[in-house]
């Protein structure tokens, strides 16, 4: 996807996130705050086309956490996400943080 789409994309995804207030992340459950991603459940290298709201710094860790074949086969759904004990310490850790909270996204190891 060039520039321009991603930006004409990432502002029709704000809007509708200002339109939904009950918009919710698919991996941390919190509501969307202003910035938004969409998440490929499975990763179009995979053939998946399906995209779910979620966080930047859940985007990150999710994409720093598995490789696009883990998310096509084991964890293409956020109850598969949330039950890795890696996402799971995340997500416990995330939970009380702003809706807007960023900060630098580390590989699990």
């Amino acid at each position: 996807m060039g520039r321009v789409r991603r930006k004409l994309a990432a502002a029709a995804g704000a809007a509708r996130a200002q339109d939904d207030p009950d918009l919710r992340c698919m991996l941390c459950e919190r509501p969307i705050g202003r910035r938004l991603e969409w998440h490929h459940a499975i990763p179009r290298s995979r053939g998946g086309d399906a995209v779910v709201p979620v966080h930047p710094i859940c985007h990150r860790t999710i994409h720093a956490t598995f490789t696009n074949v883990e998310l096509a086969t084991a964890y293409c759904t956020g109850e598969a996400l949330r039950g890795h004990p890696a996402i799971a310490r995340f997500v416990t850790w995330v939970a009380d943080k702003p809706v807007d909270f960023h900060a630098p996204t580390r590989a699990a190891r």
